[in-house]
Order: C-alpha cells, then sequence, then structure tokens
C-alpha cells in the first residue's frame, strides 16, 4: 500500500485523480448560491434564505481550506512549466487571499445572524458581489490551468519530464 504514496502515476499523482478540483466546486457552488439566497431573500422578505446562505457560507470557509491544501500539493507535483506559473502563482495568491475574504465575510455573517436573522444589509450584499466576480475570476484562472496549459494531463506530464517544456 505505501508504493501507492510513494510514487506518481501518470498524472504526476501520488492518487488516482487530482482532488483539488473535486472540493474546489463545493466552495465555488457554496458561495454563488449563498449570495443567491442572500440577494432572493432579500427582495422577497423569504427569510429561511438567509439561514441557507449562513450555512453555505459556514461550510464553503472550512471547504476553501481543504480545497488550498490540495492545491499546494498538487500545484507542487505539476512541475509547472514557465509558460503556465504566472497564471499558477496568481492563482494561489488568489486562492489564499479568498480563504480570508471568504472567512471574514463568513465571520460578518454571523454577526449578522446573531443580531437580526431576518435581515440582511445591502452592504452585505456589495460584499457578496465583490465576492463572486472574484470566485469568477478564479474559476477562469483554474480553467486556463487544465484547459490551456494542460496541468497534470498526460501528454503534459511526459512532455515535461522528456524535457521538452521549458
Amino acid at each position: 500500500m505505501l508504493e501507492y504514496f510513494t510514487s506518481l502515476n501518470d498524472h504526476n499523482l501520488p492518487y488516482p485523480d487530482t482532488i483539488h478540483p473535486i472540493v474546489v466546486h463545493f466552495v465555488i457552488a457554496m458561495v454563488l448560491f449563498s449570495f443567491f439566497c442572500d440577494v432572493v431573500g432579500y427582495f422577497t422578505g423569504k427569510t429561511r434564505l438567509f439561514e441557507v446562505s449562513w450555512w453555505n457560507m459556514f461550510v464553503a470557509t472550512i471547504a476553501i481550506f481543504v480545497a488550498i491544501v490540495f492545491g499546494q500539493l498538487e500545484a507542487g507535483l505539476a512541475q509547472p512549466y514557465s509558460l503556465a506559473k504566472s497564471v499558477l502563482n496568481l492563482h494561489t495568491l488568489i486562492g489564499w487571499s479568498l480563504s480570508g475574504i471568504i472567512a471574514a465575510i463568513t465571520a460578518w455573517r454571523y454577526v449578522i445572524r446573531t443580531r437580526n436573522p431576518q435581515k440582511v444589509p445591502i452592504s452585505y450584499l456589495g460584499a457578496g458581489l465583490v465576492l463572486t466576480l472574484i470566485v469568477g475570476l478564479q474559476v477562469y484562472l483554474g480553467d486556463q490551468l487544465v484547459w490551456v496549459y494542460g496541468l497534470h494531463t498526460v501528454p503534459v506530464v511526459e512532455a515535461v519530464k522528456d524535457g521538452l517544456l521549458p
């Protein structure tokens, strides 16, 4: 069993496929759905949606740290070539920043929920919109790493091992 953890497969990973995208898609969905619930709750008066929003942000706050751990591990194993490094570095910087931003917004949401669970201020919705835009940029950069630069795809891993990519 130890050989599965000490040897890398054809994706340059010690396990069958990347885990970071799986976990991070939960974070993306929870953050976007939380913002959606807050907006709909604000404009329709359906305050039960605020509770749904809170729990989505709470779980997203935990999940983003799991996503970052696997992202850092997988980025290190990717052996990124020079063209991909700047995008990977920006993706990493924004990912770590998002962990702090999501944690701060979740803490703010907790204070709002404690004071009055039936309302959210418009300023919180504005912060949610900014968060949604940052998440969108992060998704774009992650898509580039996979679909443009091919990190952890078999042809790119083989090209890096063969020294074909600088």
